[in-house]
């Protein structure tokens, strides 16, 4: 399979290798001996823990008040 680098240095990959990680969003990329290495990254406990924050209508500045908040006792 080939997979052609755009002028803004975009690759597409191909369907048939794409489809094996329905649920990948995002890649680790590093180069090794001249190869370039992708390596899927599943969603974190931290993303689930965000999305449940977001879901509660808890921002970041409701955290940095209870850590403060906290640290005072």
């Amino acid at each position: 399979m080939l997979a052609k680098k755009t002028s803004k240095n975009q690759i597409t990959l191909p369907k048939a290798i794409i489809s094996r990680f329905p649920d990948t969003e995002y890649f680790d990329v590093r180069e090794e001996d001249g190869h370039i290495i992708l390596v899927p990254l599943r969603p974190s406990r931290a993303d689930e823990v965000r999305d449940k924050l977001a879901e509660l209508g808890i921002t970041e500045s409701d955290v940095n008040d209870a850590v403060r908040w906290v640290r005072q006792s």
